[in-house]
This record gives structure tokens, C-alpha cells and sequence, in this order.
């Protein structure tokens, strides 16, 4: 029988990193000049990455239409990522094309840009540069070691794409029809904070581009859904699940001339936005029971009920007890110290605003403030 103590000191196995639908693009991509320029259906292909190393790529699905087109896939492994596209069938066609150079575009499952605001114009394939700069480099390739005049033309394809997308927040952000084929060093590292960061950009981003002077930013889809409904006048794009990144999302909304951003959640996680912290993990920012029991007191609330919550164990308990005291000045406070704390991080300049909500989405309090 294992002994439990060595087996809690045991360290996890590190997770497994994967490789993007952009290094399988092009991947596939030369797998399928080589096969219409030789003929020769290769079983893998050796390219490379952004991340400063190169990786090979297995290959399948060869087809070859007399001696104009030829296609060829790779399917994605995504490493221990959660991601959306892990396992999806990663196509390339190429055609000769009469002019030199390679011309990329999308084709079944890869979406089409129908906003503003992001990396590909609109009308364009959701096919971002640096994926395009690797889908090129790597056709280029095949093309000058057969010595090949011409140029052609690739087209990339998910087949199950659109049904892929409807999982992510690509429909939000306008792009229609399938997945956007991403990826900055070719390399998915499983949870990178990294890639969500660049993800809230990219919504914030868009949300400007569009025109909206105002966004919505929640923790997550809970409490999103409930801001939905909160804000049923407000464009889609308008509403942007941040994480736990306040500080970076309320300084990059600045950046991008937004005038309000608008926070709407349960009261524990922004609780600590109230006592200043700008990353509201469970890791880098406690509760800090002593300053919600400040709030109280401020708020009128008894010596008892102060104590109380001074020696509670979760904001929840907090919540309840200020809930059932029908202490609704203490919610107003904490959203009052969010706005103010948000406002000092990017030295004004906006309108912050704070809803706290219960699970079941009931206004507990809200603030407004002009920076």
C-alpha cells in the first residue's frame, strides 16, 4: 500500500505543452507543396517555430488531384491545454498559381473577420500574421528546394470549425463561420495566463473599434450573464470576461479610449479590488477581513456584527451577515472603494463603475464614479 505522505510530497509531472493551429497550418501547408510538387506523400514534416526551435509534425489525409492541386492535415494536439481545438483536423490545399509567391486564405471552418478591431482586416480569413508569416515561410521552402517558378495559392480548412467556434467567443468578436488560426510562438503552453491576457486585449480591442464608449468587464460567465441581462442595451462585444486581470483590462481599456468600464460580480472577488488588490486570485489577494469589518463599522454597522465579520472565514459569510442585517450602505461602501481603487490605478481619467451581485444575480450594491 503507497504511503500517503511520500504520495502528497510527490511532485505532478509537468503538463504537457501543445502546438497551435497556426504551426499545424503550416505544417500541413508543406506537406501539401511537397506532395504537388514530387508526388511524395510525406508521413511527417519538420518545421519552424517562433518559439526558436523546430518541431516535426505527422501527417495524414493526403490527396492529389492530377498535377494542380494536392492536400494534406495535421491534427492538433493541444498539450494538457483545455483548448477548444485539441484533436481538430488541421487542412491544407495548395494550387499552382500563375504568378510567384504564396496567397493564403481560409476555407470551410476558418472563420471571416466582419469587425473591426482586430489583427485581420474585415472580409479577410481569421488567419492572424504570425500564422500567416509561418504558413509562407514554410511553403517558400518547399518552394525553393524543388526550384519551383511558380507560386501558389494554399487554403486552410477546418471541417469542424464552425461547430469548434461556437465554443469559443469568436461570434462575439465577429468572426463568423469557423475558428481563427492563431498563435504568436507556435507553441500552446497548457493554462498560459500569456494567452488569456492577449484574448481580454483582443475583446477590448474590438469593443473599441466598433464604437462603444463603454465595456462590461465580469470574472467570468456567471456573473457575465447576469450583466447581459443588467445591461440588455449594450452590444455584445461590450461584455468581456477579464479573469482575474482588473488592472490589466482597466489599463488597457484606458488605452483604448473607452470613457466607462462598468464591473459586475459577486462581492468576494471584488471585495479585494476594494482593498486595492489589481489581480484578484485567491493566490496573490486574500479577503481581507479586517477592512471589510473597517466597512462595516463605517457603515453603522454593531461592535458584534463587526467582530463577526473580522473573525469570519469567507467573504460569502461576510455577504450573508451584512444581507441579513439589512445593511445595504456596506454593499454601496465596497463598491464606492472599488471605483476609487480602480480609478488610482490608472491615475483617472475614466468612469469606473461597480455592481455586486448575489450567485442568483440580485443587486447587492452600486457605485458610480467620474475619474
Amino acid at each position: 500500500m503507497p504511503d500517503p505522505e511520500s504520495a502528497e510530497t510527490t511532485p505532478a509531472p509537468p503538463l504537457r505543452r501543445g502546438y497551435t493551429t497556426g504551426a499545424c497550418a503550416a505544417a500541413a501547408a508543406a506537406g501539401a507543396a511537397t506532395l504537388l510538387i514530387t508526388g511524395e506523400r510525406l508521413p511527417a514534416v519538420e518545421i519552424d517555430l517562433p518559439a526558436g526551435f523546430r518541431h516535426t509534425f505527422e501527417l495524414t489525409g493526403w490527396q492529389h488531384t492530377g498535377s494542380y492541386t494536392a492536400s494534406c492535415a495535421t491534427v492538433k494536439d493541444a498539450g494538457d491545454d483545455p483548448d477548444a481545438t485539441h484533436l481538430a483536423w488541421i487542412e491544407a490545399a495548395v494550387s499552382w498559381r500563375d504568378q510567384p509567391g504564396v496567397e493564403i486564405d481560409g476555407g470551410r471552418g476558418v472563420g471571416r473577420v466582419t469587425k473591426p478591431g482586430l489583427p485581420v482586416g474585415v472580409g479577410e480569413a481569421a488567419i492572424n500574421p504570425v500564422p500567416r508569416r509561418m504558413i509562407q515561410e514554410a511553403v517558400t521552402a518547399v518552394l525553393e528546394e524543388h526550384g519551383a517558378a511558380r507560386g501558389l495559392r494554399v487554403v486552410i480548412s477546418v471541417p469542424e470549425g464552425e461547430s469548434i467556434a461556437l465554443k469559443t467567443l469568436n461570434p462575439r468578436l465577429g468572426i463568423l463561420g469557423g475558428i481563427s488560426i492563431l498563435g504568436t510562438r507556435g507553441v500552446v503552453t497548457p493554462f498560459s495566463t500569456e494567452a488569456y491576457k492577449a484574448s481580454v486585449v483582443q475583446a477590448i480591442s474590438v469593443a473599441a473599434a466598433a464604437g462603444n464608449r463603454q465595456i462590461v468587464l465580469t470574472t467570468g460567465g456567471s456573473s457575465e450573464k447576469y450583466a447581459i441581462a443588467m445591461f440588455a442595451e449594450l452590444p455584445e462585444e461590450a461584455f468581456i470576461q477579464m479573469g482575474e486581470y482588473v488592472g490589466f483590462s482597466l489599463e488597457h481599456a484606458k488605452a483604448y479610449g473607452l470613457r466607462k468600464v462598468t464591473f459586475v460580480g459577486m462581492a468576494g472577488k471584488f471585495s479585494k479590488v476594494a482593498q486595492g488588490a489589481m489581480l484578484i486570485h485567491s493566490k496573490n489577494a486574500p479577503v481581507d477581513f479586517g477592512f471589510l469589518a473597517s466597512v462595516a463599522a463605517g457603515a453603522g454597522a454593531s461592535p458584534e456584527q463587526v467582530q463577526e465579520i473580522a473573525a469570519a472565514n469567507t467573504a460569502s459569510q461576510v455577504v450573508d451577515m451584512m444581507t441579513e442585517a439589512g445593511n445595504h450602505i456596506f454593499f454601496e461602501q465596497l463598491c464606492r472603494h472599488a471605483c476609487e481603487q480602480s480609478l488610482a490605478h490608472m491615475n483617472g481619467g475614466m468612469i469606473v463603475e461597480m455592481v455586486l451581485i448575489t450567485m442568483k444575480g440580485r443587486v447587492l450594491g452600486r457605485a458610480e464614479i467620474h475619474g
